[in-house]
């Protein structure tokens, strides 16, 4: 199908930037080469024709918004303007008002407030016009509900001018030190951003495959049977909260979900401590056996709140699939992040996790991936020798004279800026091991401590400075010697430069994650696989079972494929550990 207009077909090459938006059930807006256009249709079976005539590199504003409409049309490139925007500014705040406007170099104006207007509202302009006089956009043209086509064009046009300004923003991304990056990584980083702002969209529309009567089984195995109604889901409560109390003296009662009471009801056995966290009492464990007792309780407490029967019928289809809200980054280092506990699923639920008949699931876990993009980063020769073996804490323990579980503390206790403890000593060994690596480290958290942002190897800012390390708005730049000297703003202080210790790697590590499921996305097509997971660092691919061996090679090898632009000239060795199972839970 040509395209409209005065632009000829033929200048519409594979890769060309055309920006799209939609009006569900009416058409869609196009803008390609300073022109735009509507058309009227269905908007995925519209979109599924340009892309297989064009093969364009779709532009648009959010994902959560133009690609939902499009879920089923499986596009392959996209540029998501929200996801760039947060790759190059940081923070949680991405709406189109808020891109414009950096985009334009404009001050950030006040969030979109809902409702009828007050009287300390400034009047707007009818929304003729997509851009106020003052050059920000309008308001209601932010909320993206046109009534036709032609209003979807315009604001089309307006998505290829701000696509147009972050390619050139990213151009001119400084280098960070010590390894210099490459304008091309940062835009292929904003390419996979783009792109894990898509699979999150599909995520959430396909949903992991769930056994229910599996799940049911696995939630009974902690709290008993589902209840038949209230009254006796009620009983059971009781029942299961006089399981615990039994073992105290007979006619005792407390509120085992009031901190408080159960610190009165520890005490009445001698176990006095400050708080009743879990990680506290475990130590009490074998001490009494109604220590023991809570502890499991509140295990099973757990269950039945976040992931008992509720959760089974709020978020379980009747297709068997699992659904929750996905984010493809969050406001700190980047993580892809996801709602009805799908991120957070107890291990024990896992035997739930089942690849429908004739299909199996492919499991991939990232090995060691923080410590390898510290390698990789860092530059540092080696710790970069060390990624070379399958298990990289086995040299580096070599490296340093202690053993593995010691070196693996220290490693980890290095990025999370941990100086305590068992891993005090053999920190020590590593700064003289190591030195490239553990500079970088204390790079990014002297920046931290001072307020000052930063950046990871893939371009994305972290915000550190203008108040964002103080919840209470209160900047370490701004703070006097006196106050500096109050134990509560030198904890904020430390506290930022450990998460800029940590978020400098841990954001790195997110970016190569999500650039790696982008590869694997587009590799899974023809064999009519899909990502239905992605857990940190861990792919969950669900696939026909006659392309098990095929899909399995084709993660190893989209991992290979990303490292060697994503890690360019490091050397560095990245591993997965992957694995074709029937049930998530087969994984080792």
């Amino acid at each position: 199908m040509p395209l409209p207009g005065q632009q000829s077909p033929e200048a519409l090459v594979a890769g060309s930037p055309v920006a799209v938006a939609v009006v569900p059930g009416v058409g869609i807006g196009l803008a390609f080469g300073g022109q735009r256009w509507s058309l009227a249709g269905d908007p995925a079976s519209l979109v599924r024709q340009l892309t297989e005539r064009h093969r364009p590199r779709w532009v648009w504003w959010d994902a959560a918004t133009t690609a939902r409409e499009l879920v089923d049309v499986r596009l392959a490139s996209c540029w998501d303007l929200a996801a760039v925007h947060r790759l190059l500014y940081g923070g949680h705040r991405a709406d189109p008002a808020a891109v414009w406007a950096a985009a334009h170099e404009l001050a950030e104006p006040e969030p979109r407030r809902r409702g009828e207007p007050t009287l300390f509202d400034e009047p707007t302009p009818p929304p003729d016009s997509p851009v106020l006089p003052d050059g920000q956009l309008h308001p209601e043209w932010c909320d993206q509900e046109f009534e036709s086509p032609d209003h979807a064009a315009q604001w089309a046009s307006l998505a290829l001018e701000v696509h147009e300004s972050q390619r050139r923003i990213l151009a001119r991304l400084g280098d960070p030190r010590p390894v210099p990056r490459s304008p091309k990584l940062c835009l292929l980083t904003a390419y996979a951003e783009s792109a894990a702002a898509l699979i999150a969209v599909e995520l959430e529309h396909d949903g992991l495959p769930l056994d229910r009567a599996a799940a049911e089984e696995c939630i009974a195995g902690y709290v008993g049977p589902r209840p038949a109604d209230a009254a006796e889901e009620t009983a059971l409560r009781v029942r299961r909260d006089q399981e615990v109390l039994a073992h105290w003296r007979e006619g005792t009662t407390a509120d085992l979900r009031n901190p408080a009471q159960v610190n009165e009801l520890l005490a009445k056995i001698g176990i006095v401590v400050p708080d009743t966290r879990s990680w506290r009492l475990e130590p009490f464990r074998a001490t009494h056996a109604g220590v023991a007792a809570l502890l499991d309780w509140r295990k099973a407490e757990r269950v039945l709140t976040t992931y008992g029967y509720r959760w089974l019928d709020r978020h379980v289809g009747a297709d068997g699939r699992l659904r929750g809200g996905w984010g493809a980054a969050d406001g700190g280092a980047g993580r892809m992040t996801a709602q009805a506990g799908l991120h957070n699923l107890p291990s024990s639920h896992r035997v739930a996790v089942r690849a429908e008949p004739g299909h199996v699931l492919v499991r991939a876990d990232l090995g060691q991936i923080e410590p390898r993009v510290l390698a990789a980063v860092s530059g540092d020769a080696g710790l970069t020798a060390a990624t070379q073996s399958d298990d990289l804490y086995a040299p580096v323990a070599a490296q340093i004279g202690t053993d593995r579980p010691t070196a693996k503390v220290a490693v980890l206790a290095a990025m999370y800026g941990q100086t305590s403890g068992s891993a005090g000593a053999a920190l020590k060994r590593m700064e003289r091991a190591y030195p490239h690596a553990l500079a970088y480290l204390r790079a990014a958290e002297e920046a931290g401590r001072a307020g000052r942002d930063i950046r990871t190897y893939g371009g994305r800012r972290i915000r550190l400075g203008s108040g964002a390390v103080d919840p209470a708005s209160v900047s370490p730049l701004r703070v006097d010697a006196e106050l500096l000297a109050a134990g509560a703003v030198q904890g904020l202080v430390t506290g930022a430069g450990r998460f800029a210790r940590n978020a400098v790697i841990q954001g790195a590590a997110a970016e190569l994650f999500k650039a790696w499921a982008a590869s694997v996305r587009a590799a899974l097509v023809p064999l009519g696989g899909r990502i239905v997971l992605c857990l940190h660092d861990e792919l969950l691919v669900h696939v026909p079972a006659v392309h098990a061996e095929t899909a399995a090679a084709v993660v190893t090898g989209s991992l290979a494929t990303t490292t060697a632009w994503w890690a360019a000239g490091s050397g560095v060795h990245f591993v997965a550990d992957v694995s074709v199972v029937d049930r998530w839970s087969d994984a080792k």
